[in-house]
């Protein structure tokens, strides 16, 4: 699965109309605008971490780091050093 804020987008979008939520209701409980939340549901590119996890752990989740494309990370990885 490619990852992207698409994904976060849909997630967050499935989640709430699932639990009957609007778009003010995520906000208010999360503790964010509703501009935030719309922004997080049109997949801006461009959110505070801090406030994407607010309204993440209201549904039991986080943002953590996952995966890249196998095949672009070994072409890569040669590239990367790590200490």
């Amino acid at each position: 699965m490619e990852y992207s804020p698409h994904t976060i987008s849909l997630f967050l979008k499935e989640r709430r109309k699932r639990t009957g939520l609007t778009q003010a209701d995520l906000a208010v409980k999360a503790g964010v605008g509703l501009r935030f939340v719309r922004d997080m549901e049109q997949g801006k590119n461009t959110l505070r971490m801090d406030k994407v996890n607010q309204v993440l752990k209201l549904f039991g989740y986080e943002l953590g780091p996952v995966p890249m494309d196998r095949r672009k990370f070994i072409n890569e990885k040669a590239d990367v050093q790590c200490s």
